[in-house]
Formats: structure tokens, sequence, C-alpha cells
């Protein structure tokens, strides 16, 4: 498994674009598209953070095991859907990176033959297409829209858009240690969020990839694409897809050892020096024959303007103590 085999990073100057993008004000009272009904309040306190699982990739930076703090805060259930960041751009006018640049990456067996044709494919990642013309309202690019799909999570989007959503709405990205300890559902040392079997008495939990990829999806789980952002059940904490469907930014740069990245102290970060963000939970398109990141302890990154039709996210915010 190479580092970035799960979506290819945007070519060229990550800064590009990034710097002159116009940040909309805050949401004002009335503005926010949520109203909390699906935010989880959490505790916080000290949790066995990472992985060390024999059939990973070991410049993932997942090991070794240690115990990291994190204070109390809230995070939302589920992903951002389509629908709630429509709401966003239409308050705002806010273009993603994705229509600035003018095209993202899609997975391949989505496109009609003769778009499939004349989209470029990176290298190492051939089942990708660069379309011009996809972005989070047109996830096909040219022709395609979002019927069916407002519950579903909103993709397509770069690390500084959905930077950008949350402070209008008033949130923030989850630290990378935040994401683990609320996808953990307070189990300790297990593979999934609901435990150690993937598909415990035959029953699917996520939504990823079967068959043979990248050719064949049998959607056993019962999806091809993304899933409802409420779709199977939630973990132990009430959080929603923390495994499959969507990669979801974190707020840190990314590191591949603990001391640079997540150590012992209170809602603990990433380091400043690096460039690449981090992303956690997987996708649609995991599948074990080349990429097992679906696992609760399991992360990538990629460049903070890069998008794709499998990256979404969803927010966290500032809280008390709980009691």
């Amino acid at each position: 498994m190479s580092p970035h085999c799960c979506q290819p990073g945007r070519p060229g100057d990550p800064d590009a674009v990034s710097d002159s993008v116009v940040i909309p004000e805050p949401a004002t009272e009335g503005q926010n598209p949520d109203d909390g009904a699906f935010t989880v309040r959490l505790r916080g306190g000290t949790f066995l953070m990472g992985s060390e699982d024999t059939d990973v990739n070991p410049g993932d930076g997942e090991g070794p095991v240690r115990a990291v703090t994190v204070a109390p805060f809230a995070i939302d259930a589920h992903c951002v859907t389509n629908e709630r960041f429509a709401a966003f751009v239409e308050a705002t006018g806010y273009r993603t990176e994705a229509e600035r640049f003018g095209w993202s990456y899609v997975f391949a067996a989505f496109l009609p033959g003769e778009l499939r044709r004349i989209s470029p494919r990176p290298k190492n990642t051939p089942w990708w297409c660069g379309v011009q013309g996809a972005h989070w309202a047109a996830p096909e690019g040219p022709g395609s829209d979002l019927s069916g799909r407002s519950d579903h999570p909103v993709a397509h989007v770069s690390w500084t858009d959905a930077s950008t959503f949350c402070r209008w709405e008033g949130s923030r990205l989850p630290t990378e240690a935040e994401w683990e300890y609320a996808a953990r559902g307070g189990l300790e040392g297990k593979r999934f969020p609901w435990g150690d079997e993937l598909t415990p008495g035959g029953e699917h939990r996520c939504n990823i990839w079967q068959g043979r990829f990248p050719s064949h999806n049998t959607t056993e789980d019962g999806y091809l694409g993304t899933a409802p952002v409420t779709a199977y059940q939630p973990n132990g904490y009430g959080l929603y897809n923390v495994a499959g469907n969507v990669w979801e930014w974190c707020a840190d740069r990314w590191a591949t050892t603990p001391s640079q990245a997540q150590g012992s102290c209170a809602t603990p970060a990433g380091p400043r020096h690096d460039t690449a963000r981090v992303l956690r939970g997987g996708s649609y398109l995991c599948h074990d024959s080349y990429c097992n990141r679906y696992r609760v302890a399991a992360r990538t990154s990629n460049s903070p303007d890069s998008s794709s039709g499998n990256t979404g996210f969803r927010v966290a915010r500032n809280t008390p103590s709980v009691a």
C-alpha cells in the first residue's frame, strides 16, 4: 500500500489557489444550517491511540500504541451532507477549490465511456480520472447532479474548503486525536468502531468495496458509491460512518511519528512544518487487497487543496466539561 493510494493529490503548488480564497464571514444567528441535533458532546480523557497491526503500511505512522489525552469537545454524529453544504454555498457564494481549479478526481468506473477516455489518470492510481467540471454539486462531472443524494456526505471538498465551511459556521475540524477518540466509541484496542470482526454475524457495518478491486463491486453492503450519512449502526458514542463511506479531513498536518504528531497532552494536534493534512476513516473504495484503511486507527494524508469523490468531513466544536 502506498501512502496516497486512496486518493491522488492535486499536482502543482498546493498554495497556488488556496492563498486567494475569500473567507466568508461567520454565520449570524439563524444562518447556521445545523441545529445541533446531531452533535455529540464527549467528556474527553485518556485513551489508547494508534495500532501495531501487522497488516498495515509501516509508513502510515499508526504506531506505537500510546496513551493520549483529549479535552472535552463536541463532534457531529455524521459528516456534513450535500444539503448542509449547499446551504453554506447559497449563503456565501463560496466556490470550492475544485470549481476554481476546474476539475477534481472521479472514480473511473462511475464515468461514461467517452468522459473516461478523455480524462487523464494518475500513473500510480489509474482507477482515478481527473475530470473537468467535476465538483461537489456535479460529483461525476458534467451532466451529473445530487439527485437522491441530499443526505449523502458532501465530497470533492478540499481541506481548505472544509476549514472555510467551519469558519463560517463557527465550528472547526477535529484534531486527529479527537477524531480517533470519538471514532473508537469507548472501545479500547479494537480494529473497528464495533469490534475486531469486519462483518459480525455476516452483517455489514460500513460502506467499503466488496469483490475484486477496481473492476467489480458486488455492493453486498448496499452501496456502490456514497451512502447516506446515517447508514448502518452508530458506534458506542453515536457516531455514524467513521469507517468507510468518505475520508474525513482532520485539522492536523501530517506526521508519521508520535513525537511529531500526537503525544500525551490535552487535545494534541500535529506538527506545524508539513503541508499535507491528515485524513481518517477510509471510504467506499477501500478494499483489503490494496488498502485496509477503514480500520479505526488507520490514517493517510493529502495536500490541502486536493479533492476527490471519496473525501468529505465532519465538524467539531469546543465545549465545557461534560458532567
